[in-house]
């Protein structure tokens, strides 16, 4: 069992100020799976002084893209030493199966730090640009110290898609993760020592919500990058309007896939309900409104429903494992509610609804199906964060592009076809940041993120890392050339 007693600030294991502890109890066994100290606004303070100072020194914010990249690729490296480690603390932390974890938890947080590490040895911090009135170097320059406030539910992930472009730009950062998932973030910060990088460039201060005020609020941080609910989201902005503090944030979905009337269902069946439930269902991007064409509503309808039916509910650490228990009683209680009301509006559960038979231990829900769901519905307009998806008739590809972008919310759907370029022209039409034909993905060579309520700003690719610097343009005289490299 994990257990550590000091917290990491200035590049060095501190005592905190305080005595209290968090607990992190499995949500599959509710054993306690590990403990480490809760962090008090005297220790934000003290994380946050040291990456000011880190900042101050220019000890990594000299360094060239290059010497970032080496010694990034350095942690890189010891992550995937430990994927299985990583992957293990999350299963028991999260109650993500660990055939899905050790991919989506532990793997693919390497692929995105292995992507800044590429990018920036060759990204052209300094640009020699010719102006109107002469030369100009535009550089970008590090945007300061980062408060980088991560979920639960991906919690190595998401603290990668913050660490990795916040460094690679040549940032501090402070990481509050959540209480429910902090352990794998004190292993990180283990690997950050092992590896030497400099005092205080990365601090890690776990909390809950009035920590992670104090970070929003503090004038020593620069910029914020949130990932979370929509409506933290939105207070946060509040407060980082009220100082013109930068931030980033990455909030809520309710994404659509679209299934035009010449989809194949063999192909596109596993893979569709994969991406609705994947992570239990506790995934911002989940596919969890699927939209079919009415005169193929009952055939698609049962071949979802049959498909769900399959997959294996049980203990997360098993291999063959599909969906395990949600992260807390809370989260269960609520998913439990949606169902409620959901056939209270009129859907009717297809299959699941419950909880699974011989799993009493555990915040366990079986995955569920509603058909009959109109658009309107809160199951169809409200992000439930459980293994919960609604089947949506629609009378034509306008009309399921009209009801695809009914939705306050817009991070991430799909469309199915048998033509890719009729799935293009559908794609093209419906308001939201990342989208995929036949099937669903993220790269992160390319800019994630949401329209409207599910956030503002870029993570990934060439933006992610161009978000976490500002602009300075200096005006050189007539005949200079710099040096840009």
């Amino acid at each position: 069992m994990p257990s550590y007693d000091k917290l990491y600030i200035g590049g060095e294991w501190v005592a905190p100020s305080t005595s209290n502890t968090i607990e992190v109890h499995s949500p599959a066994t509710h054993e306690l799976v590990g403990t480490v100290p809760e962090a008090a606004d005297a220790d934000v303070d003290a994380a946050v002084a040291a990456a000011q100072a880190q900042l101050a020194s220019g000890e990594w914010s000299s360094l060239s893209g290059p010497e970032r990249a080496d010694k990034l690729q350095q942690v890189n490296d010891k992550i995937t030493e430990r994927a299985m480690d990583f992957a293990t603390i999350i299963t028991n932390e999260v109650g993500s199966p660990i055939s899905w974890g050790t991919m989506a938890q532990a793997y693919a947080p390497t692929m995105i730090l292995g992507f800044y590490v590429d990018l920036i040895r060759e990204y052209p911090f300094d640009e020699n640009r010719q102006g109107v009135m002469g030369n100009v170097l535009v550089r970008r320059e590090p945007v300061g110290v980062v408060g980088g406030i991560v979920p639960w539910n991906v919690p190595l992930f998401t603290t990668i898609a913050k660490f990795a472009p916040a460094l690679a730009a040549g940032n501090p950062i402070v990481l509050k993760p959540s209480p429910e998932t902090p352990i794998d973030a004190f292993l990180l910060a283990e690997i950050c020592d092992e590896v030497g990088l400099p005092a205080g460039l990365v601090n890690v201060v776990p909390g809950g919500r009035e920590l992670g005020q104090h970070i929003v609020d503090h004038k020593g941080v620069d910029k914020i990058s949130f990932t979370g609910s929509t409506a933290a989201g939105m207070k946060i902005a509040a407060a980082c309007g009220s100082q013109l503090k930068r931030y980033s944030l990455e909030l809520g979905g309710k994404s659509a896939a679209i299934i035009l009337d010449d989809a194949n269902l063999d192909e596109l069946v596993a893979p569709l309900v994969d991406a609705g439930t994947m992570n239990n269902g506790e995934a911002c991007v989940a596919q969890t409104r699927i939209l079919a064409p009415r005169d193929r509503y009952d055939e698609i309808a049962e071949a979802i429903t049959e498909q769900v039916r399959t997959l294996k509910v049980g203990d997360p650490l098993e291999a063959d494992t599909q969906i395990g228990p949600l992260i807390a009683e809370r989260q269960r209680d609520r998913v439990e509610g949606y169902i409620q009301v959901g056939q209270e509006e009129g859907a009717k559960v297809a299959i699941g609804g419950g909880r699974p038979e011989g799993l009493d231990q555990g915040w366990y829900v079986e995955p569920t199906v509603f058909v009959n769901v109109d658009n309107s519905m809160r199951i169809a307009q409200e992000e439930i964060f459980g293994p919960v998806l609604s089947i949506i008739p629609y009378d034509s590809p306008e009309d399921a592009v009209k009801i695809a972008n009914d939705s306050d919310y817009g991070l991430s759907g799909s469309v199915w076809s048998s033509d890719p370029q009729r799935g293009l022209d559908v794609a093209r039409q419906v308001r939201t940041g990342t989208y995929t034909v036949n099937g669903f993905m993220m790269d992160f060579a390319a800019p994630f993120g949401g329209f409207k309520s599910s956030g503002i700003g870029r993570e990934f690719g060439k933006e992610g890392l161009e978000t976490f610097t500002e602009l300075k343009s200096i005006c050189l005289p007539a005949g200079f050339e710099p040096d840009t490299k």
